[in-house]
């Protein structure tokens, strides 16, 4: 079994869409068992209402995220980084030259981008919130209490 870090950061663009959804998916899944945040490289915006519907389809709730930047964080000692943007990860490496931690670039796709009418985007959404899920349990292993 692999062993948990104490903490995780997840990063990417505008902390509004796709790492809210990953640290959502990883307090649910893992509880206290580690410290898990998340950011934005940019400023700006507010947690996307679509990722607060999908995640609460699935017992998730993240209603009370409030957007923010790497700049904002109180504590920059992570265990691991793990970034869903091409712009997070350029950050998240800067950020290694000032503290020791692991990087993880995961290729996520921005479901804010998908056109079309409210159950296509709906979808989209479901199927990275999907994809992260199952990406969590394959780093970090099937969680060990009932809810994950």
């Amino acid at each position: 079994m692999i062993e948990l870090p104490s903490s995780v950061l997840f990063a990417c663009t505008w902390n509004a869409v796709r790492s809210p959804m990953a640290e959502g998916l990883m307090k649910h899944l893992y509880g206290a068992q580690v410290y898990v945040d998340s950011v934005g490289v940019r400023r700006g915006g507010e947690t996307d209402g679509f990722i607060i519907a999908v995640l609460d389809e699935i017992g998730v709730d993240i209603s009370r995220h409030r957007p923010k930047v790497f700049d904002d964080l109180e504590d920059h000692s992570f265990d691991l980084v793990i970034t869903l943007s091409p712009e997070a990860q350029h950050r998240a490496v800067e950020l290694t030259r000032i503290m020791h931690c692991e990087v993880e670039f995961w290729h996520t796709l921005d479901p804010s981008i998908i056109e079309g009418n409210r159950e296509a985007r709906l979808e989209a959404y479901r199927q990275v919130r999907d994809q992260l899920h199952r990406r969590l349990i394959d780093r970090f292993a099937p969680p060990t209490r009932p809810g994950g």
